[in-house]
Order: C-alpha cells, then sequence, then structure tokens
C-alpha cells in the first residue's frame, strides 16, 4: 500500500489529484539545516527522513508499504526560508523576497523494504515588489501561516508572482511530473478512486 508521510493538505491534494489511492502518516521530523549543508542538500536529507519515519510506522502491519516523503523550501541568497514562526517572521520574509527571484526546492524520496528513490524539482519564482499594505494585508488573511518562505502560491499569494520557471506543483510542494516518474518506476498506477 502506498502511504504519504505529510501534515500538509496541498500534497495530500496534489497526490489525490494523481488519481493515487493513498493513507496519510503524521511523522514529526526535526527540520533544522546543518551548517555544512547546501540547500538541496538539506531538502533531499529532510524528504527521506520524512519518508523513512513513515516507513518505520507501518513495516511491522504493512511488509509491502511504500511511503512518500517530500520537503519544500524556499531559497534566497544561500538561506532557507522554512515556515515562519510568527507574524514578525512571515513579514520579514515576504519582504526580503519583494521585487526578487528566489529557488523553490522540492524533494520526493519513495521508499519501501528494499528500496530508495528520489527526484529533486527546482523552481525559479520572481516576486513582484511588495508594498508595506499590501504584506500587511496578506498576513492578515492567515494564509503565509505553515507555508515555507511565508506564502501560498495557490492563495492569494498568486497574485504577488511576476514570473514562474518550473514547476508550480513543486511550489505547491508536491512536483507532479517528478511524483509520477517515481511511483511508475516503483510499479505503482493510479486507481480509479483515490482517498
Amino acid at each position: 500500500m502506498l502511504y504519504l508521510a505529510s501534515k500538509s493538505p496541498r500534497r495530500r491534494q496534489l497526490l489525490a489529484q494523481l488519481g493515487y489511492r493513498f493513507s496519510c502518516l503524521d511523522v514529526d521530523v526535526p527540520e533544522v539545516r546543518a551548517p555544512s549543508e547546501s540547500p538541496q542538500e538539506y531538502v533531499v536529507r529532510v524528504a527521506l527522513e520524512k519518508a523513512r519515519a513513515g516507513l518505520a510506522l507501518r513495516a511491522d502491519e504493512d511488509p509491502d508499504a511504500v511511503v512518500l516523503g517530500a520537503d519544500t523550501e524556499v531559497v534566497l541568497d544561500d538561506q532557507v526560508f522554512g515556515k515562519p514562526v510568527d507574524g514578525r517572521d512571515a513579514a520579514a520574509m515576504l519582504r526580503r523576497l519583494s521585487g526578487r527571484s528566489h529557488e523553490v526546492i522540492t524533494s520526493v524520496w519513495l521508499v519501501d523494504a528494499g528500496r530508495e528513490m528520489h527526484a529533486v524539482n527546482r523552481t525559479q519564482v520572481r516576486m513582484a515588489p511588495l508594498s508595506p499594505p499590501q504584506i500587511e494585508a496578506y498576513l492578515a488573511c492567515g494564509e503565509a501561516f505553515g507555508k515555507a518562505g511565508a506564502y501560498a502560491i495557490q492563495g492569494r499569494a498568486a497574485a504577488f508572482v511576476a514570473h514562474l520557471s518550473g514547476s508550480h506543483s513543486g511550489v505547491m510542494g508536491l512536483p507532479l511530473h517528478e511524483t509520477a516518474g517515481l511511483l511508475s518506476r516503483f510499479g505503482i498506477e493510479p486507481s480509479d478512486s483515490s482517498s
């Protein structure tokens, strides 16, 4: 059976959009970048740790478990912008991203008892200049919280994106092209219905 090791409703929605049947696992993995890690190494490691943690939860009960783990981070000037801790942090992130291009890196891992495969998606996003009132209004809607870089491209922040080069779904948290390719390599095909 396929499991998604994620608390993200966006990842659940995207995987369901592909037509796969899966169950969700709630895993807690520390998301702390090591001093020596590049942003991509960090994202790849965290996604793998999520997938392995999910497999550890299901391996005894389901020896055929296949677990998908993913991580997404916003990167500007080699700094990783994770989820904001509060409104001040979110505002600071949005001010830094305003009028500039940044990169969104998403890593996806599929693991089972004998295999581990992954893919990485890198997308360039250019934000329009954001005025203080725009940032304040966006924070007030609540959408910035729980999102890497303090914005949700699938929500109101879509109006801030001046240009995108890469995967829209990757910026949301699960690059569909790469994910479908991994699942196919594992021999997992879409179902008639998804959960």
